[in-house]
């Protein structure tokens, strides 16, 4: 029996289905991919091929579980630029129907960025477009969890009470989960490096959403000081978290429990690095 999920956001790089030997590769037991271009709005469309690969590697990696999709970097779910927000409604539209055929659970997407709206009013615009994609979905699988941000620029989802304000909006609460970000949470001003600062974090969580709705952690590293609101990623124990933050948030019984991906600067060396680190702190906790 595996005793923890975790992995890596694993390149696609000649055929969907190969992202299944990479992350056995590394020692994956879950793992993160783009389905298409992540920063273009073209999409193409799976082909019966793709999707048959994908499922027979599915098979044939079947203790590699779950696979997480990522949304592109392009959508904003916030903008009141008309073609933009219709634009990001589509491409959540499309990434629901590939996760559908492709049979993945989770979909992870930026909630967005207000630019010169009002919170409230981007808050609204982001649980409406949410909406209109699940509405125009024939995908009643997947979960879309909103990513905790770093608050960098004018980002919404970098405190949770905006998370639960989308939750509440929407038609659609019981598609829609929570996808934490180590990084984000550290760069956005929430203390989860320290015992404390974690365990009023996760009370936190529990009040306003339920931690039921926490489905994925993205186990990042920051490059950059605690509430900077500044979103730079780096690798395990080497940043402002810090080894002894990391063995407190691995130590955490809510946390450990999650699949986890781990979204580090590329480089197998490294990858293979982080890993070690990450199984050796799950080990070594509680």
């Amino acid at each position: 029996m595996i005793k923890y999920r975790v992995g890596f956001h694993i390149s696609v790089s000649g055929g969907l289905f190969k992202s299944f030997e990479r992350a056995f590769r590394l020692g994956c037991t879950t793992f993160q991919i783009f389905t298409t271009n992540p920063r273009s709005w073209t999409q193409r469309q799976l082909t019966p091929e793709d999707i048959q690969l994908f499922k027979n590697a599915k098979k044939s990696y079947s203790d590699i579980s779950p696979v997480i999709s990522h949304i592109s970097y392009l959508p904003n779910f916030a903008s009141k630029d008309e073609r933009l927000y219709r634009l990001s409604i589509e491409a959540l539209v499309l990434e629901l129907k590939r996760c559908s055929l492709l049979e993945i659970p989770y979909l992870v997407v930026h909630p967005g960025k207000a630019k010169d709206l009002s919170e409230d009013l981007a808050i609204e615009r982001i649980a409406k477009a949410l909406d209109m994609a699940f509405s125009a979905s024939e995908n009643s699988l997947t979960v879309v969890l909103l990513e905790t941000m770093a608050g960098q620029g004018t980002e919404i989802g970098y405190k949770i009470e905006q998370l639960a304000r989308i939750i509440e909006l929407s038609s659609f609460k019981d598609r829609i989960g929570i996808c934490l970000d180590t990084a984000h949470l550290f760069q956005a001003g929430y203390p989860i490096h320290k015992k404390k600062g974690l365990d009023e974090f996760v009370a936190k969580v529990h009040e306003l959403i339920g931690w039921e709705r926490v489905k994925v952690l993205h186990l990042n590293d920051s490059k950059t000081e605690f509430g900077s609101m500044v979103d730079r990623h780096w690798h395990i124990g080497f940043g402002k978290i810090g080894i002894d933050g990391f063995k407190v948030i691995l130590s955490h019984p809510n946390i450990r429990k999650l699949p986890i991906i781990m979204e580090t600067p590329w480089g197998e060396n490294w990858d293979i690095k982080n890993m070690k680190t990450v199984i050796k702190l799950l080990n070594q906790s509680p």
